[in-house]
């Protein structure tokens, strides 16, 4: 029984933490400009898929080295 009110207790405690809330909403933002931009402006669609690129190879490299 005990285990469960440990759980719980954890489990309210991670739903009321707003820590990492703020870098999501800004990466999620991030992502929507530049889906938008891409679509008003098509040229611009390859450079931005360029960059998406590059961050994606820097943070599986990053993540390889942990």
């Amino acid at each position: 029984m005990q285990a469960f009110t440990l759980i719980s207790l954890y489990l309210k405690q991670s739903w009321k933490d707003k820590r990492g809330q703020d870098l999501i909403e800004y990466a999620l933002m991030a992502g929507f400009v530049a889906v938008a931009a891409g679509a008003i402006m098509p040229n611009i669609a390859s450079s931005i898929s360029t960059i998406f690129s590059q961050i994606a190879s820097v943070m599986t490299g990053a993540a390889s080295q942990s």
